[in-house]
């Protein structure tokens, strides 16, 4: 019996990337540093990187969930945003009203 190799990267024995991917996302991945710039021991920048690779479900579990308040990532939060605005705006006239100026 002739063993015949097999093409580099084909999939005998490992995992291949779908499996690869959805254990990641279901367990998570955290990546985390940081980069200074001194000169002559002085601290010009630093900058902190933090990325975390996960599913929705498992940031959540974990209590991340920072994109459904962001209005620029999430539709409810510009609902949210715009009611805040319109009720600050009703206050504003109803003040002015008031005090008899004209809106």
């Amino acid at each position: 019996m002739t063993m015949v190799p097999e093409p580099y990267g084909g999939s005998g024995g490992g995992a291949n990337l779908a499996d690869i991917l959805e254990r990641v996302l279901d367990k998570g991945v955290v990546i985390a540093g940081d980069i200074r710039i001194n000169l002559l021991d002085i601290e010009l920048l630093t900058i902190k990187l933090r990325l975390i690779v996960a599913s929705v479900d498992k940031a959540r579990e974990m209590g991340i969930d920072w994109w459904e308040h962001d209005p620029s990532l999430s539709s409810g939060a510009r609902r949210r945003e715009l009611a805040d605005e319109n009720e600050r705006l009703r206050e504003r006239i109803a003040a002015l009203e008031q005090r008899g100026e004209p809106a």
